[in-house]
C-alpha cells in the first residue's frame, strides 16, 4: 500500500493549505479486484474522490495531471499496469452526448468499446447493467470494465443482481483524517487503529489534547474540493452548493418526486438527530408529512451517501436490547454547514460537539474499515436499561470490540459502565472495550479496557519514538 507525504494537518487552524491529490489507502483493495473481477464498481459519494482513483489507478495518460502527487513507487505500479495493455478508456456520462449514445443502444454502446474502460457516474445510464452482464457472460476478463457511480447500487437490487457474481464493488469514502495525515509508518503490523484494537492493543503513552483543534476538524469534514478552500466560510459555501446540486441533479435520476425542496430540510434535521436513535416520527413531525412519505425522503438520502442507518447489536441470548438503528450523517462537514455551525460554536454546544463527534468517529472508523485486511461490521449497542456502546466493531473471524466515545478531557471508572455490560454480553468472543476522548494519555482501565486520545485513531506516538 502506498501513501503520501502530506504537509496538510500539522497545523490544521481556520486556514489551512490545500490538500495534494493522494493516492487513496482502498487502492490495493482496487488493484486486487481489477485483477480478477471481470466488472469493478466504485461506489461513494460525488466529490469524494472516485474518478481520480480510477484514473490514477489505470489510464496512464492522466499521469501528467497528478504528476507532482504521485510518488516514484507510484508511477512504477502505472508503468507496469500500462504493460499489461490495461490502457483504459475514460468516458464519462455526466456528459450529455455520452449519456444519450448509451441510452439509446445500450448492446451497441457496449459492444463498441475498447477492450478496458472507465465508465463514470453509470448511475445516469441504468440501461447499461444489462449489456455488460452480457458482454462479461461472452467474455469474463478481469478488470474490463472499472465502473464509478454515485448512487448506493446496493439499494438498488435490480442493478447490483444484474452483475451479481460478476461485480465487486469497492466502497470509497471522503478522505479520512488518516489519509490527510499519511504517515508511512501505519505500514507497521499493528501500528494502525484498528490492527491494534484486535492485535496486541493500546500501551501507556502520553500525548497532547486536541481542543480546539478536534472541532475544526469535525466541521471542516473530508471531502477533498471542500478541504482545499483555505477559509472555513468558503468550505461552508462549497458544502452548501454541493448538497444543492447533488438534490437537483442526481435525485431526479433515482426517483420522480416533486417536493425536491423537502431533501434539504430532511438533511438537516438528521444532522440535528446524527448519532441518536432513529425515529421517523421525529423527522417527520416539522415537515408535515406522512411516515411513509418521509420513508420514501430518507431512503433517498441512503442512496446518496449522505445519511447511514447503524444497526442496533443483538443477542439471541439477551430479551432486553434496544433493537433500533441509530442515524448518522455521513459527512460531519455537511451537518455543520446545515446546522449553521462552526466550531467555535461546537465548543460552545457541548451537547451538539458530543453528537457530531460520535459521527465523525464513526465514519472515520468506517473509512479506515474499508481498506481493512478483514471485514468489518459495524452496529451500536444499548440496553433497555440505559447501557450502551456507541460503536460495536466484529471481524469475520468472531472477535469483537466496543467503542465509546467523548469529547470531554477526563475519563473515569462509570464511563466504562456500558463497555463492560458488553462484554458481559458477549463473553468469549468480546476482544476489548476503548473510551476515545480528548486527553491527553493512554491509560488501562482493567482487563482490556483502555482510554484512549482520539488523536490515536490517525497517529500513533509508539511508531514515532
Amino acid at each position: 500500500m502506498l501513501y503520501l507525504q502530506c504537509e496538510m494537518m500539522q497545523a490544521f487552524n481556520q486556514t489551512f493549505a490545500a490538500p495534494p491529490v493522494l493516492m487513496r489507502s482502498i487502492w490495493i483493495k482496487l488493484v486486487e479486484a481489477l485483477e480478477n473481477s471481470p466488472v469493478v464498481l466504485i461506489n461513494g459519494a460525488r466529490q469524494c474522490g472516485k474518478t481520480t482513483l480510477a484514473q490514477m489507478t489505470c489510464a496512464p495518460e492522466y499521469l501528467e495531471l497528478y504528476s507532482d502527487s504521485l510518488t516514484e513507487l507510484n508511477k512504477i505500479r502505472l508503468e507496469r499496469e500500462s504493460q499489461y495493455g490495461r490502457n483504459y478508456v475514460y468516458f464519462s456520462f455526466d456528459d450529455p452526448q455520452t449519456r444519450n449514445s448509451a441510452k439509446s443502444d445500450p448492446t451497441g454502446f457496449i459492444d463498441s468499446l475498447p477492450e478496458f474502460v472507465i465508465l463514470d457516474e453509470v448511475q445516469h445510464v441504468p440501461e447499461l447493467f444489462q449489456a455488460i452482464k452480457i458482454s462479461v457472460d461472452r467474455r469474463r476478463t478481469p478488470g474490463r470494465f472499472l465502473l464509478t457511480g454515485s448512487t448506493n447500487v446496493l439499494l438498488l437490487p435490480k442493478l447490483s443482481d444484474s452483475l451479481a457474481g460478476r461485480m465487486q464493488i469497492i466502497q470509497l469514502y471522503p478522505l479520512s483524517q488518516y489519509e490527510l495525515v499519511a504517515q508511512p509508518n501505519f505500514l507497521e503490523p499493528g501500528s494502525n487503529f484498528l490492527s491494534a484494537l484486535f492485535g496486541d492493543g493500546f500501551p501507556i503513552f502520553q500525548g497532547k489534547r486536541l481542543g480546539e483543534d478536534l472541532a475544526h476538524r469535525v466541521t471542516s469534514g473530508g471531502y477533498p474540493a471542500a478541504l482545499a478552500r483555505k477559509i472555513a466560510e468558503q468550505r461552508t459555501y462549497w458544502y452548501r452548493d454541493y448538497i444543492q446540486t447533488l438534490i437537483q441533479r442526481d435525485v431526479r435520476d433515482i426517483a420522480h418526486i416533486r417536493s425536491l425542496e423537502v431533501l434539504p430540510k430532511l438533511l438537516s434535521a438528521s444532522s440535528a438527530q446524527t448519532a441518536q436513535v432513529f425515529n421517523l416520527s421525529s423527522l417527520a413531525a416539522p415537515l408535515e408529512l406522512t411516515r411513509p412519505a418521509i420513508g420514501n425522503y430518507v431512503t433517498i438520502l441512503e442512496r446518496l451517501f449522505l445519511i447511514e442507518k447503524l444497526p442496533a447489536w443483538h443477542s439471541n441470548n439477551l430479551k432486553h436490547l434496544v433493537k433500533r438503528s441509530k442515524l448518522h450523517i455521513n459527512d460531519t462537514g455537511i451537518a455543520a454547514t446545515l446546522l449553521d455551525t462552526d466550531a467555535q460554536g461546537l465548543l460552545k454546544d457541548r451537547n451538539l460537539f458530543g453528537r457530531l463527534l460520535e459521527s465523525f468517529v464513526y465514519q472515520e472508523l468506517r473509512r479506515q474499515a474499508s481498506w481493512h485486511k478483514e471485514v468489518t461490521v459495524f452496529s451500536h449497542f444499548r440496553s433497555k436499561g440505559g447501557a450502551e456502546t456507541d460503536i460495536v466493531i466484529k471481524l469475520a473471524s468472531g472477535e469483537i470490540a466496543g467503542i465509546e466515545i467523548k469529547a470531554g478531557a477526563t475519563v473515569g471508572n462509570r464511563d466504562f459502565r456500558g463497555l463492560r455490560y458488553l462484554k458481559r454480553a458477549i463473553g468469549k468472543r468480546f476482544k476489548r472495550g476503548i473510551i476515545l476522548y480528548d486527553g491527553e494519555n493512554s491509560l488501562p482501565f482493567g482487563d482490556r479496557f483502555n482510554a484512549v486520545p482520539i488523536s490515536r485513531l490517525w497517529s500513533n506516538p509508539q511508531a514515532s519514538q
